[in-house]
């Protein structure tokens, strides 16, 4: 394997005939209508991602992680005060403290949504970004020299791998971001003379800088291309006037970053971010990945198939997608939120490698008869369905899928009398009975609950009451987070954590190490307790005082409703 220039198509022969001629006879019969009437395979692929995580089983994942919620509230905020959120408004234990929103500009879009369309909205948005971005990886990827079959193969092994990160969260944007990112980049590269198409980046950061703070994804990529165009900086005139180019570009996109709310304390606050050490070690997205899940095993397959595919390469491979695959391959193993993105560019790079790879097996004279033979008409029939992908170029079902999804959005979730949205937080995974609880007894103090607990807390109660931790785990900082896992390890100082909190009220994972000191405990009382969740209540003054319909109620799915009560005035921190 040698690095330098890229790999050149080889179009495989069968029967004395090329692909390209076989392919071109067989489309030509076909009417032209036909052709805007027939669903293409990147029409297929994005109305199947689109139906799945709108109308299918995917959908109830997209609000398994409640960070969403504050970004609701916060883009609702925003649009209320006319006014960028800068300090914390969401929690009592760092109210009024500076605060680097980062994802502002998706915060008011998201609020916008679901204002209009409520969570069945906010689900379809990120469905439809999700589907529009593999919809694009795919085509990319033909484009660049992948064949249909291997194509497919590696969007299905992208799309489980990125099952790990399907939520509702700004993130996804920077998928999509990421994957027109490389595009222009790579584009460029192949193509310099004359392609103004990398003037377009400084443009896309000014928007990805201001939705999510995968922005750094896209300055990564331009020094990975830099890099190597550095290396071969000498080459040519071209790859010098292109190197030039790029690192100009470079420079306005550096220029672009600064175009935030927060001007270059941003990146500063994101440097220190990341570079904690302790932070870094405790986040779960930030662990590396265990490969006993479905979609750690689909990043390992892609691996798997990338060594193979660079082991089969025989032409020269440009050394700017030798340092992309290095680097996804890397970044997949070193944080399992990096999954989605190295998946997709590993696809992007390998894909075009192992169809080639398949090509020239066809000719390779060492290999068996029939394995050539297999091998050539793998090859045939992907060509060949390739040029009809080629020729289904109305994309009308698409568009009529995104129709029918705002519809069903604008009317509740139904269509007609039918319905086929209901988006909501799973009451197995948040507690939402503990919240109607909380909402009936009206109970509007300060709550302690774990901290993928809190972006839900703050959906349903904001701004009427304050968590005391949610996922913001920058805002919080390291020796906050310290104290808060000492509270929820229950480790030997952990009363003492839980007493800086200065809150009375617990609401903790039934069959947590928590909940059972806490059972355990004279001074905390269990008042509310399902299946999901258990609610205590430390009074410092006087104990509750019952309301008229004291008696134990039990919910139909099995939970107990514990006497209600009243929030008594003299109970307070």
């Amino acid at each position: 394997m040698a690095v330098g220039t890229a790999l050149e198509s080889k179009p495989a022969k069968l029967e004395g005939r090329s692909d390209e001629a076989l392919s071109h006879s067989a489309s030509s019969n076909n009417p032209a209508w036909l052709g805007l009437l027939l669903p293409s395979v990147t029409d297929l692929i994005f109305m199947i991602l689109l139906a799945a995580m709108t109308f299918g089983a995917l959908a109830p994942r997209l609000l398994g992680d409640a960070g969403i919620g504050w970004h609701i509230r916060n883009g609702q905020q925003m649009l209320a005060t006319h006014s960028i959120a800068r300090t914390d408004s969401f929690s009592s234990t760092r109210s009024g403290q500076p605060w680097y929103a980062w994802e502002w500009l998706y915060d008011l879009g998201i609020a916008k949504v679901h204002d209009r369309l409520g969570l069945n909205g906010v689900v379809f948005f990120t469905a439809l970004v999700i589907a529009a971005t593999f919809a694009m990886l795919f085509p990319f990827t033909l484009a660049r020299g992948g064949s249909l079959l291997v194509t497919v193969v590696f969007v299905v092994l992208a799309v489980c791998a990125s099952a790990i990160h399907l939520f509702a969260r700004p993130h996804v944007l920077s998928w999509l971001l990421a994957v027109i990112w490389f595009q222009v980049l790579d584009s460029s590269e192949a193509a310099p003379v004359a392609n103004r198409r990398l003037f377009w980046l400084p443009v896309l950061m000014l928007l990805w800088v201001n939705v999510h703070g995968g922005f750094l994804l896209g300055l990564a990529l331009m020094g990975i291309y830099l890099l190597a165009g550095l290396f071969r900086y000498a080459a040519s005139v071209v790859s010098k006037q292109w190197t030039k180019k790029l690192a100009g570009v470079t420079g306005l996109t550096l220029v672009a970053t600064l175009v935030n709310p927060y001007g270059y304390k941003l990146h500063v606050h994101v440097y220190d971010y990341l570079s904690n050490r302790f932070l870094m070690s405790h986040i779960d997205e930030f662990q590396s990945p265990d490969f006993h899940g479905v979609a750690q095993q689909c990043f390992a397959a892609l691996l798997l198939v990338t060594i193979v595919a660079l082991a089969s390469a025989r032409g020269k491979i440009r050394t700017s997608h030798l340092l992309v695959v290095v680097f996804a391959a890397y970044s997949g193993l070193y944080a399992s939120r990096n999954l989605p993105t190295s998946s997709l560019l590993l696809t992007l790079v390998v894909a075009p490698m192992l169809s080639q790879a398949v090509a020239d097996a066809g000719t390779e004279k060492q290999l068996a008869a029939w394995l050539r033979r297999f091998f050539s008409q793998l090859q045939s029939f992907s060509a060949r369905m390739g040029d009809m992908e080629q020729s289904c170029h109305g994309h009308l079902w698409p568009l009529a899928a995104v129709i029918l999804g705002l519809v069903v959005c604008v009317q509740h979730g139904r269509l007609g009398s039918r319905p086929l949205m209901d988006a909501h937080f799973d009451a197995k995974r948040f507690p939402v009975a503990a919240a109607d609880f909380m909402a009936h007894n009206s109970i509007g103090e300060p709550v302690f609950a774990p901290d993928y607990w809190g972006g839900y807390l703050i959906y349903r109660f904001s701004p009427a009451m304050k968590v005391v931790v949610d996922d913001r785990h920058d805002l919080y900082g390291e020796q906050f987070l310290r104290n808060y896992l000492n509270i929820v390890h229950v480790a030997p100082s952990w009363e003492a954590s839980l007493d800086s909190m200065r809150t009375d009220w617990v609401l903790a994972p039934a069959g947590s190490s928590l909940v059972n000191i806490l059972k355990e405990s004279s001074q905390w009382k269990v008042i509310y307790e399902d299946k999901t969740a258990v609610m205590f209540h430390r009074a410092r003054i006087r104990e509750w005082e019952q309301t008229s319909d004291v008696g134990s109620q039990t919910s139909g799915a099995g939970s107990t409703f514990h006497p209600q009560v009243r929030t008594p005035t003299a109970c307070r921190c």
